[in-house]
Parts: C-alpha cells; structure tokens; sequence
C-alpha cells in the first residue's frame, strides 16, 4: 500500500502487483448512485448482486443534493441494496457544512433547491429563505426538477448583491432510466452567466463531499466507484483515493481513451460484477497478453486467444494517454477486433 495525504487523512491506495479480489483490497467502497448503483428508479444490471455478495463497508457518495439521507436509503433498500441514513452522503450536507465554516449562525440562506436541502442548512445553524428581499448572506444551489426562472432570478439578485454561493454540484447531466437530463451545472451554468460569479462547489470532483465520506466511514483504504471521469474519478485524484471506472453511465471508452491525467481511474470495468475479480487484472495497463503499439495516428491493437473487450481496453489505456493525438484504433487480428468493436464508437 503507498500513503496519501488529503484533508480527511492519511488514506492509502494499492500498490502495483497486489493480487486479490479487488473487493478485498479496501476497507470502504464510496459509491456513487445515479449511473453507477441505480438509473433513477431502475437498479444498475448487476449492481445488487455485485453489492450484497460481499461483506464489503458500503457508503453511497452523491453529487444529488434533491432528496434527504434518509429517502435515499429507503430507495437503496427499496431496490435490494443494504443502506442505511447514516451511510448516505450528499452534496447537500457537504453543502451546507461549507457555509457554517464561512458565515455567521443563524444568517440567511437562500435556497435554490428541495427541501431536502433547506433543512440541511437548518441543520448547521443557518436559516433557509427563499428570497433575495430577506437578506440572504449566502445562497446554496442544488438539483431540484422543480427549479425554475422564478427562483433562479432570486438567486442571481442575492449574488450580484454580494452573498456567498455554493454549487452542492456542477454536473451538467443526470443520468435517468429515460436518459440524461438536466443536471445541477446546467442550472449553475445559466446563474453563473447572469452574474459573473463563480461558485464554491462541494460535490465531486470537487473535494469536500469525498473528504466527508472518508471521514465519516473512517476509511483507511478507500474505494471510489463511479461512472464520470469528470467527477467520480477526478474526485478521486483529488483526495489521493483509488479508483474504478464502471462504463454503467454516463462515460464512454472514447472518453476513457482521451482523459486527461486528472481523470484517469485505477481500475477499469463494465460493471460492478468486477468486484469478485483479481485488483490486477482490472488495473488500467494491466498485462493481459494484448500487445498495443502506435503507427503513426494509429493504435494498433493485437491480442491473443478469446477476445475480452475490457482486457484489450486497459491494454490500450497507458499507450493512448500517451498518445492523445492518436486517430484510430486497428485490430492487427480478429480477437482484436472483435473487442474493439464491443467497445462502441471510439472517435
């Protein structure tokens, strides 16, 4: 194991060569929901059994401030998945906890967002209000599907008047049974614009919400698990965690072909089936027998024997990161090309 700092601890991460199943590698799994565990009402295919097969320390990590701990949970287990309130973080507590460092008790609040979150800044001491006329020091964004010009209008008055913002999150897209819709950074985006500002963010990839979950799980040995490379796993970088890309939501192979160094994951996956598998084995640029090369802007790929799509993929990862230029990727034989395909678009 190798030792990192971050602002919730000392936390360690797997050194190269640990062969065990992947699970057994972590004390605690952070887990995000929408795209990784569940698709809005709809499990992740997979994911229960993957998740109750084990006796792994689960914690759900949630960049959806909408809903309260407590109604996550209770959809958690409504779906199959061992949950309870006080292993559900969200960037609505994250939120919140932001604005008790930096403004006074008992000072307005201006809500963009469900109750949920409102009675979160209750919580620590603040008091929530729902217009600029009433003095907010501070006004707090997150996703509600009832957010509207009315509210936001409210908002972009308070910021242009000085108050404090903090963003629960800026993911521009949420993942549904449906599809991707609007996400939080949609709405911040149109706020961002009226006034110029820039907010505070507490959920990934910013590093607040990561650091409470690994405070609160006290973690040693974390796992972030996620489908976003522009959160989950940049979240991760950002806390010095390890981390699993699960291809369930909302990232593709051609984004995990391109991504920049902040938003590379340790581990690589279709799914969470993968937990049972050895950590090696689905480390990116693990030695499975593919052999890949570049040929001008070209990756060529050869692998040897049946063809394993996700093995012929972390063979191909370190040599495109290093290569980001690259235009193509050639199958030099027919198991090669056979697993490219299973990838999807890749351009």
């Amino acid at each position: 194991m190798t030792d990192r700092g971050s602002a919730a601890g000392e936390i360690r991460t797997a050194a190269v060569g640990s062969s065990a199943p992947l699970r057994s590698v972590y004390d605690v799994l952070l887990l995000d929901l929408d795209g990784t565990v569940y698709r809005g009402a709809d499990p992740v295919p997979g994911a229960v059994e993957a998740l109750t097969s084990g006796d792994d320390r689960l914690f759900y990590v949630t960049n959806n401030a909408s809903r309260r701990p407590v109604d996550v949970a209770a959809h958690l287990r409504d779906l199959g998945f061992p949950a309870d309130e006080s292993t559900v973080v969200t960037s609505s507590q994250s939120g919140a906890r932001l604005l008790a460092e930096r403004i006074p008790a008992g000072a307005a609040v201006l809500v963009v967002g469900t109750e949920a979150l409102a009675e979160e800044i209750h919580r620590v001491g603040l008091r929530p209000v729902r217009s600029a006329d009433e003095g907010p020091v501070a006004v707090v964004q997150g996703h509600s599907p009832d957010t509207g010009w009315p509210i936001l209008a409210e908002a972009t008055l308070a910021i242009r008047a000085g108050a404090v913002w903090v963003a629960t999150n800026v993911d521009s897209t949420l993942p549904t049974e449906r599809g991707l819709v609007l996400g939080n950074g949609s709405m911040v985006a149109a706020v961002r614009s009226a006034t110029g500002a820039e907010p505070l963010v507490a959920g990934k990839p910013a590093a607040p919400l990561l650091e409470d979950a690994i405070a609160r799980s006290a973690a040693v040995r974390p796992l972030v698990v996620g489908d976003r490379l522009d959160t989950d796993i940049e979240g991760a970088i950002a806390v010095g965690a390890d981390s699993l890309l699960v291809l369930t939501g909302v990232s593709t192979v051609a984004d995990l072909l391109r991504a920049p160094a902040t938003q590379r994951p340790t581990y690589v996956a279709d799914s969470l089936s993968c937990l049972d598998a050895d950590a090696e084995v689905l480390r990116a640029g693990a030695d499975n027998g593919c052999v890949v090369t570049v040929d001008g802007r070209d990756l060529r790929v050869a692998c040897p024997g049946a063809s394993d799509p996700m093995a012929a993929l972390r063979a191909a990862l370190p040599v495109a990161w290093a290569h980001p230029d690259f235009e193509r990727v050639v199958g030099v034989n027919d198991e090669a090309r056979s697993s490219i395909e299973a990838w999807g678009p890749v351009l």
